[in-house]
C-alpha cells in the first residue's frame, strides 16, 4: 500500500489537516473514502443539471462539497466550489464546463483509491 501522507500531498490535499479531523486514524479515513465511488450525488448534479432542475443541482453539488471537504480533497473540493456559488445565486448558465472540472477531479479523487491499494 503506497504511504497515503504522500499520495496526499502528491494530489495536492492537506495530510495534516484531514487526518486531525480523523483523529490521526488513517484506517477509519480509507474506509470512509472507499464510500466516495458509492456516492450518487455526482450522477444527481449531472441530472439535475441536465434538466435544468437548478435547487436540485445545488443540493447535490453541495453534498458533494462537504463531503470534498471533509475528506479533504481540496482539488475536488474547489472544484466544487465553483459551481456551487453560482447555483446558490441562482444563475442561468451554462453549466457544462463546471460540471465536466468536477468530474474530473472527482474521477482523480476515486483513484486515489487505486493508489493507496
Amino acid at each position: 500500500m503506497a504511504d497515503l501522507k504522500e499520495v496526499f500531498q502528491q494530489y495536492g490535499a492537506d495530510y495534516e489537516t484531514t487526518m486531525a479531523r480523523f483523529i490521526g486514524n488513517e484506517q477509519m479515513y480509507l474506509k470512509i473514502l472507499s464510500m466516495l465511488p458509492r456516492d450518487k450525488n455526482l450522477h444527481r448534479l449531472d441530472q439535475a443539471l441536465q434538466a435544468g432542475d437548478y435547487p436540485a443541482a445545488f443540493d447535490a453539488a453541495h453534498t458533494l462539497k462537504g463531503m470534498a471537504g471533509n475528506l479533504g480533497l481540496t482539488p475536488l473540493y474547489q472544484a466544487v466550489c465553483a459551481i456551487v456559488e453560482p447555483l446558490r445565486a441562482g444563475e442561468k448558465l451554462d453549466y457544462s464546463p463546471l460540471y465536466l472540472f468536477v468530474q474530473k477531479e472527482y474521477e482523480q479523487a476515486a483513484a486515489l483509491l487505486e493508489l493507496l491499494k
